[in-house]
């Protein structure tokens, strides 16, 4: 292993290529967790420095910020080592609640992040049924010129559109009732 590539021996068993897959899957699952820790620590213990240590990490700031974003949203004992980091920010824009109740659905029945996706599209979400009627029922005007960009920066992220409006109004509101605002992450 480099930092550019991965040498594999010729003559590697399916059996042992399959096991290296898995762990690899898992480092790179554990990265996103551990990137964001590393950047809450940052945050709290550095401000002074802060941003100059997340400029030297090398990754796009939005990806460091989302890895953030969701490691804040999900103390360790509440993160599930049978689902992946992408679970967990599939539903970190929901109340705790909401989130222990589809994450719990998603490790009984193993949930693929998409199904874990359309169980909340569906509003398969746990809650009672007044609070996803007003949920539901809530709506604001947004000029056609909006939704566009919107739509192309949605589905950049990988989420839907209603998934990454909520995501995106759940960081406003963290980050404007944070008493950090200005040093960024």
């Amino acid at each position: 292993m480099t930092g550019v590539g991965l040498q594999i021996p010729t003559g590697l068993s399916f059996e042992d290529w399959e096991r290296a897959g898995r762990q690899l899957s898992g480092i790179v699952d554990s990265s996103a967790w551990w990137l964001g820790d590393w950047l809450v620590f940052g945050k709290k213990n550095y401000s002074d420095r802060y941003q100059l240590a997340i400029r030297g990490a090398g990754l796009r700031y939005q990806t460091l910020r989302n890895y953030a974003w969701v490691a804040r949203r999900f103390d360790l004992n509440r993160r599930r080592s049978k689902l992946t980091f992408q679970h967990h920010a599939e539903v970190a824009s929901l109340p705790e609640e909401q989130q222990d109740w589809l994450l719990d659905q998603a490790e009984r029945q193993l949930w693929t992040t998409k199904q874990l996706r359309n169980a909340i599209r569906d509003g398969r979400t746990g809650e009672s049924d007044e609070r996803a009627l007003a949920a539901a029922s809530a709506r604001i005007e947004v000029p056609n010129s909006r939704v566009g960009v919107w739509r192309k920066a949605a589905t950049c992220a990988g989420l839907d559109l209603d998934r990454w409006v909520l995501a995106m109004l759940d960081r406003a509101a963290e980050e404007i009732l944070s008493e950090d605002v200005v040093m960024g992450i």
